[in-house]
């Protein structure tokens, strides 16, 4: 088994989640991963779609599996630049205002990024304000926000603030922190996975076949990198890393058991693979949980339901507060990188 000290873990995440990465521009994450590649001496490359891959050769050529962990974050999209300084977005991916709530936020421009304040308007209000709603009868909706940056017109579009500008929780508001053997942080979902690709980069030595560990592009928004790569690299099997939602309506329990999935709302994963990874599992005497899940995808699932893999599973970390300030067990993020590093070297059709 490999041997990860959990403080060495906290600190690659860490650094992953301090890079922006907002779906469709991940630029600033791809510069550290393709980094983080060379110094491990691994062949890596960006493609076209944006994915950042490695890949470690198998003793085997004949096939090729993929580890994926999707590497951009939600956040939400410029719609529109008001007077004043206001800018108003929409959602991109899985978000919601009221998760950031009013804080500090980044504006990534063409040229520079603006630090703005996401606000929903003063509270002292009667019911001739809007944001008395806020108050009494519903959430906040992006609808209802925006941005306040107290930049000029002129000052913001030399920033290159313009629709489709992405933002994202601004940087002081991300670091994560340590909560005993819990991390804590915005955007665990998913740069926590990516720090389990870099760990294998690291250690996956001799493969029984071709690997490709994927940092895959746009996921949050219809796992675009994943159906790119997986439409031209024939593969075996693909099994996509992520986090688990720890909620009432699952048999999931917070610790250091990972969890792999049966089913999510994009369809039902690989049973065989799904017994494979679970015989691995068993051997390291590591728990795994199982889960069904309704409102979740990921590269797996969806380039199964799409025809691209034959063979598709997902294993999980549980997680709470997904979307949101999530907190997961550093002990299960090691262990989906223990049951992975064990199940790449076997030949699973010997």
């Amino acid at each position: 088994m490999i041997s990860v000290n959990l403080h060495e873990l906290f600190n690659t995440i860490e650094e992953l989640v301090m890079h922006h990465s907002p779906s469709g521009v991940e630029g600033e994450i791809d510069q550290l991963l393709m980094s983080r590649f060379a110094e491990l001496g691994v062949e890596a490359w960006l493609d076209r779609a944006g994915n950042a891959i490695a890949k470690i050769p198998g003793k085997s050529s004949e096939r090729a599996i993929a580890i994926t962990a999707h590497k951009d974050e939600i956040g939400a999209i410029v719609k529109s630049v008001g007077k004043h300084g206001k800018v108003y977005v929409r959602r991109l991916g899985g978000s919601f205002p009221w998760v950031y709530g009013e804080g500090a936020v980044d504006l990534l421009g063409d040229r520079a990024t603006i630090r703005g304040v996401l606000s929903f308007g003063s509270r002292h209000v009667s019911h001739e304000s809007f944001q008395k709603m806020q108050q009494e009868d519903k959430p906040v909706i992006w609808e209802d926000v925006w941005i306040e940056t107290k930049c000029t017109s002129e000052e913001l579009d030399v920033a290159g603030i313009r629709p489709g500008t992405r933002m994202v929780i601004s940087k002081h508001r991300k670091r994560p922190i340590r909560m005993k053997d819990y991390i804590a942080s915005y955007t665990l979902d998913n740069k926590a996975s990516v720090a389990i690709l870099l760990y294998l980069a690291a250690n996956l030595k001799a493969p029984a076949v071709d690997t490709y560990l994927v940092a895959s592009a746009k996921e949050e928004v219809g796992a675009i990198g994943a159906m790119f790569f997986t439409q031209r690299q024939p593969l075996d099997a693909l099994i996509a890393l992520e986090i688990c939602p720890l909620a009432p309506e699952y048999p999931v329990v917070d610790g250091i058991a990972p969890v792999l999935l049966s089913q999510d709302g994009y369809g039902i994963y690989d049973e065989g693979l799904n017994a494979e990874i679970s015989q691995v599992a068993e051997e390291l005497q590591i728990p795994v949980q199982l889960a069904a899940l309704g409102s979740f995808g990921s590269d797996a699932s969806i380039t199964m339901k799409f025809g691209h893999v034959a063979r598709a599973a997902c294993l999980a970390f549980p997680t709470q507060n997904t979307h949101g300030y999530e907190i997961a067990h550093l002990g299960a993020i090691a262990n989906c990188l223990q049951i992975l590093n064990a199940y790449a070297v076997v030949d699973w059709q010997v």
